[in-house]
């Protein structure tokens, strides 16, 4: 009878235990570490596979170690020289020591989105509207470093900081847009005018050449009516007589030695 009441309550015992072990073991992934508490205190991490938690004395907090990227929403900033701006960015970062990570900041996503926001506004602030748009990698840099200075003590290792988009206000590209085509247009005219010094020097020397020359005068003349000739739609007449053209050819030379 004894033995009966003995296997009676062995058996709820045994389910018991098994029931607690079950509860007690805790499978940490390869890419987690468990932060293991005992009555309240840190007493270690655990590491990847299956660990005996006790219940009720002891707690473990997984904490993820995968690179992560936190996506810093769109935040109105004003450049140095007074402009406002838009900006949104991207930040990677990766768990270097779960146990801070969990004690000494509560929620370290988001309080490395909040920080990474609150940098960002103030780094933009130290650069002009143009340093801005040309060195964006300067200003991702000088963001990351800002924020590995505080999320250090967190444990957290940032990785890089990338600037997705720079938006300007509607009127200021207005304005852009019009001191670039004002740009293009000054460049075109000079370009001309370059074009023009150069076309004109050419003809001189040519001119003089031709002057130099005895004979070249009535040669460029014939040639130009070959020219002139060759396409059959076309009918000239020529009045100037080459005694003309020698004339004035004689004309010229005179004048010169003068």
């Amino acid at each position: 009878m004894d033995g009966e009441i003995l296997a009676g309550l062995l058996i709820p015992v045994l389910i018991f235990v098994g029931v607690v072990i079950l509860i007690s073991i805790k499978e940490i992934k390869q890419y987690e570490r468990g932060v293991r508490f005992t009555l309240g205190k840190f007493t270690g991490i655990s590491e990847p596979g299956w660990r005996i938690i006790i219940p009720i004395f002891q707690n473990l907090t997984k904490v993820d170690i995968r690179i992560k990227a936190v996506d810093v929403p769109d935040q109105e900033a004003i450049t140095e020289d007074n402009i406002s701006v838009t900006m949104n960015a991207v930040i990677y970062y990766k768990i270097n020591d779960a146990a801070k990570a969990i004690i000494e900041v509560e929620n370290f996503y988001y309080a490395v989105s909040q920080l990474a926001q609150t940098t960002m506004r103030n780094a933009v602030g130290e650069f002009s509207l143009d340093k801005l748009l040309k060195n964006r990698a300067e200003v991702a840099k000088q963001i990351e470093e800002a924020v590995e200075q505080t999320t250090g003590l967190w444990g957290i290792d940032v990785q890089s900081v990338e600037l997705k988009d720079v938006v300007l206000p509607p009127e200021l590209k207005r304005t852009m847009a019009k001191v670039a085509e004002a740009e293009r247009e000054r460049k075109a005219v000079i370009i001309q005018a370059e074009g023009e010094v150069i076309a004109s020097t050419n003809i001189a020397k040519a001119a003089k050449n031709l002057s130099d020359s005895p004979g070249a005068l009535h040669l460029r003349t014939l040639q130009s009516i070959n020219d002139i000739s060759s396409d059959q739609s076309n009918t000239t007449i020529w009045m100037v007589p080459i005694e003309a053209l020698r004339a004035i050819e004689k004309i010229g030379q005179a004048l010169e030695k003068k």
